[in-house]
């Protein structure tokens, strides 16, 4: 294999902080991964994790934006959301979320789904990773976008 192939894959898009590109970030994600078992997944977590870029940090005030990158190899998909940060706590990845409230369940739903999820800080915000194994049994080497 020459040295600057991959096995894998790497897609980003950029979206202002609006609530329509939630859909877009969506329809982008499924439109990558057509064909893969591991698509509705994705699609999910994305709209999630776009929604609460949106939601809780600056990317959704004035001239803000979040950053989607979407890695494809044969052992995972991983997807990363990258918002504009602008809060003083960071995203917390857990499955202890009230079941009954309103809002604050994204997160919850994203770990239920993704076989691992990852959170990193730095001075300009904050990405959370979600990686889906094409084999769970097997595990997966994560694609690293961040």
């Amino acid at each position: 294999m020459h040295e600057y192939m991959s096995t894998s894959r790497v897609w980003g898009l950029s979206c202002p902080g609006y609530p329509e590109e939630v859909s877009r970030a969506r329809r982008w994600t499924r439109d990558i991964l057509h064909g893969s078992p591991l698509a509705d997944d994705a699609e999910l977590i994305v709209s999630e994790l776009s929604a609460n870029a949106i939601l809780h940090t600056a990317s959704g005030r004035g001239h803000g934006r979040f950053h989607l990158t979407v890695c494809v190899s044969t052992q995972v998909v991983a997807v990363s959301v990258t918002d504009d940060g602008g809060v003083d706590a960071a995203p917390k990845v857990g499955h202890d979320q009230d079941q009954d409230a309103e809002h604050g369940r994204g997160l919850g739903m994203v770990s239920a789904i993704a076989h691992r999820v990852v959170v990193h800080d730095s001075d300009h915000g904050h990405t959370v990773t979600a990686e889906l194994y094409a084999d769970p049994q097997q595990g997966g080497h994560p694609c690293r976008t961040t």
